[in-house]
């Protein structure tokens, strides 16, 4: 069972360095265990959504505290100069926030160096190529998904959509699943695509690829999130 990390964790219930130390210790404990477990998400996406949030939270209060006005308080007539202070005074509840945060940050830095060497060992064992010819337009096609020893070859339709942000433009890709072939002399992966093209009059030159996987990894958990991200740089590097 997938154990979940409020994303307002910090500032719930009792803001105290303790209580959240424990709270945090017992989610990481729990990311650790799906890690060993070769079972990467949503754990590693889920742990750099917090440390960004937390990355976030130590700027902006630094940002907010010094972006306070000040008032005169008093007047330094031995170096000529004016003295203030802040109307917002670093009190004990924001005290125990910073606190949190500054043992927070390493905890999750710790966790997903760990999540991805992992993820960078198991995209080695990665084997990603098409099959036949190659359409002018792959935004959207076939991938043939072979997960280590499993007897079987899992068929997706894949798509791909574009999406423009300020900064960047950045592909993101769907899966549908369509069908499984036993692993047999006659499934090859050319026999597998011309079944499809019956499959499918719709995409009469789809393109196709095949991704296999060295490892035996949990499907949904591991190998399509990876598969999916591989697929995309594939093409984008084509």
């Amino acid at each position: 069972m997938e154990k979940k990390l409020s994303d307002n964790w910090i500032t719930e219930q009792h803001i105290d360095f303790e209580y959240k130390k424990y709270l945090l210790l017992a989610y990481l404990q729990h990311v650790s265990e799906r890690f060993e477990e070769t079972r990467l998400y949503p754990a590693l996406s889920e742990l750099v959504k917090h440390y960004r949030n937390l990355v976030a939270l130590r700027d902006q209060k630094k940002n907010m505290f010094e972006s306070f006005p000040e008032k005169l308080s008093g007047a330094d007539l031995q170096h000529f100069k004016l003295v203030y202070e802040k109307l917002c005074d670093d009190d004990h509840l924001m005290r125990e926030i910073e606190t949190i945060i500054n043992f927070s940050i390493p905890q999750f830095e710790q966790h997903l160096a760990e999540g991805k060497k992992i993820y960078d060992f198991i995209e080695s064992k990665l084997n990603i190529y098409p099959v036949g010819i190659v359409p002018l337009h792959t935004d959207a096609g076939y991938l043939l998904l072979r997960n280590g020893d499993f007897n079987e070859t899992v068929v997706f339709e894949y798509q791909i959509s574009i999406f423009d942000q300020p900064a960047e433009r950045y592909r993101a890709i769907g899966l549908q699943y369509v069908a499984s072939f036993e692993k047999t002399l006659r499934n090859t992966y050319e026999n597998i695509k011309g079944e499809l093209l019956q499959y499918n009059r719709n995409l009469p030159n789809p393109a196709t690829y095949v991704i296999e996987s060295e490892l035996t990894l949990p499907l949904e958990d591991t190998l399509l999130p990876l598969a999916k991200r591989s697929l995309v740089r594939f093409l984008n590097a084509a």
